[in-house]
């Protein structure tokens, strides 16, 4: 009845995605960022790690869906990649300066795409008007959305998802997605109407490393050695609520 992915970012947490019965992970590098697209070795190493379905987001950097040719190129590009080393879905999308779906840009990202399955991501979030970029997205042929229901967390968005759930019918599947845990998944479902979640249900791992050099630290991490990953642990946790 119900469909769980898992926002990996690294072979680790596909690893665990897929011990703690996920059926499906999106990979992705730049978690601080939202998510970027991945290397290809991480991509390549992720798919021999692991036998659910193995998505791939592709996005060139952070911050807005507003991309310029230059960026389009490259999403192209990885798009190919990304299918020479055996994904099964694509997650993007593009959106013009008003709010509204690109569907200039999507149509050739989509073409590109063929007969990989695409979801358009938390974009849609960031949509000047929801429901007609609910069917743009349709009229395109993306698989699924992911969504938090155009609010910080799916759990505060869960009236949206379930409009948009009841609109989008067996048309499209409306993922919930930010914030979903063990302790919420439930009452998101119940509301929503939705089938199936996107949640990380990552843990902060200690660093084995012995020396540290506390004045010196990687990017902005408060904690430059320990890393967060998905866990097998948390990934049951959550699925079990709706299970039983």
């Amino acid at each position: 009845m119900y469909r769980f992915e898992i926002c990996a970012n690294s072979v680790a947490s596909c690893i665990a995605a897929q011990e703690g019965g996920a059926d499906r992970v999106e990979l992705c590098a730049g978690i601080p960022e939202g998510g970027t697209t991945p290397s290809f070795g991480m991509i390549w190493n992720a798919r021999e790690s692991i036998d659910i379905a193995l998505n791939v987001i592709i996005r060139p950097r952070g911050g807005d869906f507003l991309y310029n040719e230059s960026e389009l190129a490259e999403m192209l590009f990885d798009i190919s990649a990304a299918k020479e080393l055996g994904v099964d879905g694509l997650v993007f999308g593009c959106l013009n300066p008003d709010g509204s779906v690109d569907m200039e840009n999507m149509a050739l990202l989509m073409e590109a795409a063929g007969d990989t399955p695409v979801t358009f991501h938390r974009a849609f979030d960031h949509t000047s008007d929801p429901f007609k970029a609910l069917e743009d997205i349709i009229s395109l042929g993306c698989r699924r959305i992911l969504t938090s229901g155009c609010r910080p967390t799916a759990m505060e968005g869960a009236e949206m998802l379930a409009q948009l759930v009841e609109k989008a019918g067996d048309r499209i599947i409306i993922m919930p997605g930010c914030g979903v845990n063990e302790s919420n998944i439930a009452e998101i479902a119940r509301l929503s109407g939705a089938r199936e979640f996107h949640f990380s249900a990552r843990e902060s791992v200690e660093s084995s490393m012995v020396f540290r050099n506390p004045k010196v630290a990687m990017g902005s991490e408060e904690d430059p050695y320990g890393t967060v990953q998905t866990t097998a642990r948390r990934v049951a946790a959550t699925i079990e609520p709706l299970k039983s």
